[in-house]
């Protein structure tokens, strides 16, 4: 007999089915193992989401759903609200390229500390929706490098989430063409990276995470490089954006993200000190709006 959540799995394979869907995303963590008996159709794409395991998809043996994976999609380690992580998911398999504009997919996702799958999501990515607050998004894997664009993401939500020292923080992360980014702006203070070499700057080591969360606290925002190093802390961002353009409500952090993207090829992420919200800036719009879990406010 089939448990509550191989029912829920079986369940979303029939909806992906029913309306033809290019993949379907099963979020691992609330799962004891991912053990999966039942046959599996090859009309779709399986891809696993977690913040716990990397599965390694080629090797698992048959019978679990990580043999029939495409990929594996890591997770920021925080706790999610099943809405942020539908957005991140989506937002990570477009910027990697698991999944292609336009695809549509069925989420199946649930409450990881519950052991629960409860809620079957459709995600169609070729239109406007709750979800997807602006299609630039399918221009966020040709901007820049998609680990880069998931470290920084996974960075930006952990400290929406965590802060400094229990504090809220908020500040911006512009990634990508830096030169541009550079000549656009000023800088406020002493740049605490200057003098350091590039290879203990790079964004991708985890090293930097404690350095990072330390000069968050500082005004102004962090800019990254192509190949992820960051350049500098405390840069105060002049360009200026048609403020109509952007929801009621935002501030000077958000006015400024969504004006340096209007200017160039950069991608911004905005930290909101006031609600812990995430949102990233993409061609001087807001591709993404990540809200932070309610339990943490």
């Amino acid at each position: 007999m089939l448990s509550d959540n191989e029912l829920m799995i079986k369940m979303a394979f029939k909806v992906a089915s029913h309306v033809k869907a290019d993949a379907v995303m099963i979020h691992t963590d609330p799962l004891d193992d991912i053990d999966f008996e039942e046959r599996i159709t090859k009309k779709f794409d399986i891809i696993l989401l977690s913040r716990k395991k990397k599965y390694e998809v080629e090797e698992d043996e048959k019978g679990s759903l990580a043999s029939h994976a495409k990929a594996v999609i890591l997770l920021p380690k925080i706790h999610l609200t099943r809405v942020a992580l539908i957005k991140i998911a989506t937002t990570l398999a477009l910027s990697q390229e698991i999944v292609e504009p336009g695809a549509k997919i069925v989420f199946c996702v649930g409450q990881a500390d519950q052991g629960i799958l409860d809620l079957l999501h459709i995600v169609d990515t070729s239109r406007e929706s709750e979800i997807i607050t602006g299609r630039g998004i399918i221009k966020l894997a040709e901007a820049v490098k998609p680990e880069l664009f998931q470290m920084v993401l996974n960075i930006a939500v952990e400290l929406a989430d965590k802060g400094r020292e229990g504090k809220p923080v908020g500040t911006i992360f512009v990634l990508g063409d830096s030169d541009k980014v550079l000549q656009l702006s000023k800088q406020m203070i002493m740049n605490p990276f200057k003098g350091y070499d590039e290879e203990e700057r790079n964004i991708l080591l985890p090293s930097l995470k404690e350095t990072i969360r330390e000069f968050a606290a500082m005004d102004g925002a962090f800019i990254i490089s192509d190949d992820g190093t960051v350049l500098t802390a405390g840069r105060y961002l002049g360009a200026a954006t048609d403020e109509s353009t952007l929801p009621r409500g935002l501030g000077s952090r958000h006015i400024a993200a969504a004006g340096i993207t209007a200017l160039t090829g950069a991608i911004a992420f905005v930290i909101s000190e006031s609600s812990g919200d995430v949102r990233i800036f993409k061609d001087g719009k807001i591709v993404m709006h990540i809200e932070k879990n309610p339990a943490k406010t």
